[in-house]
């Protein structure tokens, strides 16, 4: 059964950082590109950031030169690093496959950006 468990979410001030790690069961991680996604209240999911298995990275504009995506192979776990964040970078954080499975979601971490 594939687990997907994200961590790190918290409370922040504008400007700040946060760090979020995702810890991926081993039948789908060595294999797949990786992504995080984002939703924030009244909003649909979207992509933020990915990784292909090699390494290889994406970002949505809105994230882009503030956050780094990476992957430790040998863990098993995906990172998000945030810098700069904003109040817009409010939501809930998941982790998944990229292009994402419906099944695959887990409960999220919650990230809070105040003014």
């Amino acid at each position: 059964q594939v687990q997907l468990v994200e961590s790190g979410g918290g409370l922040v001030q504008a400007g700040g950082s946060l760090r979020l790690s995702c810890a991926a069961s081993g039948s789908i991680f060595s294999i797949n590109a990786m992504g995080w996604y984002r939703q924030a209240p009244g909003k649909g999911r979207e992509l933020v950031a990915r990784i292909s298995s090699g390494g290889s990275t994406n970002y949505a504009d809105s994230v882009k030169g503030r956050f780094t995506i990476s992957r430790d192979n040998a863990k098993n776990t995906v990172f998000l690093q945030m810098y700069s964040l904003k109040p817009e970078d409010t939501a809930v954080y998941y982790c998944n496959v990229y292009p994402w499975r419906e099944d695959f979601w887990g409960q999220g971490t919650q990230v809070t950006v105040s003014s």
